[in-house]
């Protein structure tokens, strides 16, 4: 492939609760960045964090920050502020989709199934259920089923649920709860390009044990990805079409991943869209990297097409 080099600062880390996940994301994208003929700057990011890239003046940002301030608008809004071009989407579009609340109020209307739920004080938790169980609780404004609890009958969280419990009521003081859609983990890439989003294949993950939390989503082995996904012609269509749909009705830049739940005896009626990471993983187990590799892209192809639609982007944007 041959590209024309550039001066890219990378951002990783971070003090999310995805600090490790990032700093893994950011050295593959900056080796990758490296291989393909580009100066690349590593950043991990701290408070200084715009003295240092002011100091550096890159031609372009690559964002692989995950969670809090990366992925929720505040890093998006800094880089604007400092007219400097990046990768991902934008600041308005982040702050929408890290919000699990807001990002429902932005779809659903425009018929992307989505499951219902409520927002619950946490105190209010260990009174009585919120909803009949067995029922999800999750942060608001966390990715990557950081804090997710699944709270059933036979579960050793009490009933109700105990203060003293492990679980996200430790941390947040209002959670999201919604009811529990029993069946099948499946997931989406979308990736931007000069021609428009395209919506890559599906893959199904099935956990060893448990669900599909943070643990089992960047440990080797606690996780078995099948791509693409074994499921109905329908469901997979279906899957890249609200992925699509959903993309681009937030206004994504780069890649993007939708998560879904399918209970598998309902068919397409069954499916629902449970969020939209606006920036994606991309370490070695990471699920973007091996949709676009199942596609016949390279790890180092896909990040140079983030890099250019970032930067046609900014040219668009020039024009106006």
């Amino acid at each position: 492939m041959s590209v024309s080099p550039l001066h890219i600062a990378v951002l990783m880390g971070g003090w999310s609760n995805e600090r490790p996940v990032s700093l893994m994301s950011g050295a593959g994208i900056a080796d990758a960045l490296e291989s393909l003929g580009h100066r690349v700057t590593r950043i991990d990011m701290d408070r200084e964090v715009a003295g240092q890239l002011a100091a550096a003046k890159p031609d372009l940002v690559f964002n692989a920050l995950h969670g809090t301030p990366g992925e929720d608008g505040t890093v998006q809004g800094m880089l604007d502020l400092m007219g400097l071009t990046y990768t991902h989407s934008g600041m308005v579009t982040s702050v929408i989709a890290i919000d699990k609340v807001l990002t429902k109020q932005a779809l659903v209307p425009a018929g992307i199934p989505m499951p219902g739920g409520r927002i619950v004080a946490t105190k209010d938790l260990f009174a009585r259920d919120p909803l009949p169980r067995p029922y999800v609780l999750k942060p608001v404004n966390e990715g990557s089923s950081v804090g997710v609890a699944i709270v059933t009958d036979e579960g050793n969280y009490g009933n109700p649920i105990s203060p003293e419990a492990v679980g996200p009521w430790q941390d947040f003081d209002e959670l999201l709860a919604e009811p529990f859609i029993r069946g099948r983990e499946l997931t989406t890439a979308v990736l931007g390009g000069a021609d428009g989003p395209r919506a890559l294949t599906v893959t199904e993950l099935k956990p060893k044990s448990g669900f599909y939390d943070f643990d089992a989503k960047y440990t080797d082995g606690l996780t078995e990805h099948v791509c693409p996904a074994e499921v109905p012609e329908d469901i997979a269509e279906a899957c890249m079409r609200i992925a699509l749909d959903a993309h681009r009705l937030l206004g994504c830049k780069g890649a993007s991943r939708s998560d879904f739940r399918w209970d598998d005896r309902l068919g397409v009626e069954g499916l629902f869209l449970l969020e939209v990471n606006t920036q994606p993983g991309m370490t070695p187990l990471s699920l973007v990297p091996e949709q676009a590799r199942q596609q016949g892209m390279s790890y180092a192809e896909l990040v140079q097409a983030i890099v250019d639609e970032a930067l046609n982007d900014a040219a668009r944007e020039a024009k106006r």
